[in-house]
Parts: C-alpha cells; structure tokens; sequence
C-alpha cells in the first residue's frame, strides 16, 4: 500500500481534530456524527475512528484506483459506475515466498 501526500496530510489533520478528517473522507454522513460522538467522549476514541476511515479509504485507492470509489456508508466503499478492481484486471495472482501457483 503506498502513501501519498494527501494521505500524510489528511493524517496530520486526524491527529489536530478527527472529525474534520472523517468529514474529508466521508461527507457529511452518519460517521461523521459518529466520530464527533467519539471525539467528544474521549479524544483517542475519535483518533481512532478517524484513522480507520483513512485506512478504508486508502484500501478502496489501491483497489479501485485513484477517485474510481464511492463512499456507500459504514466505511465501505464501492467501485464508481463501470469501474473493476486493478486486482481484477491483473492475468496471474502474485505469489510469495515458497508458494507455488502453479504452472
């Protein structure tokens, strides 16, 4: 998974106030409020919730692509209108260590 700037400053703007980042990823949408909730129980909650939304969010980049998701609620994320995961778009699956896949 690779950081991108964005990444590192949508991070930076989790640890000074989480709810700002959860409504950088989300919108104005039910974890917004719930991060607020959180925020306002105790800091750290809010940290990590915030940070949980930028991890969906990082995963769905290196799924669908750069601005090819769409947000559907509860930190999930779907592909946009015509769009396939890259994993979906690769001819052979990668292996690691001793694995075999085959031949």
């Amino acid at each position: 998974m690779s950081v991108r700037a964005s990444d590192v400053c949508l991070i930076l703007v989790a640890i000074i106030f989480p709810p700002a980042a959860a409504a950088f990823v989300t919108g104005c949408s039910c974890d917004l409020l719930i991060n607020i909730c959180l925020t306002l129980l105790g800091y750290l909650p809010g940290h990590i919730h915030a940070f949980w939304l930028i991890y969906r969010r990082m995963k769905a980049e290196e799924i669908y692509g750069t601005g090819r998701y769409i947000y559907i609620g509860n930190g999930a994320f779907e592909p946009g209108p015509g769009v396939r995961p890259i994993a979906a778009q690769t001819p052979y699956q990668r292996g690691y260590g001793a694995t075999a896949l085959g031949p």
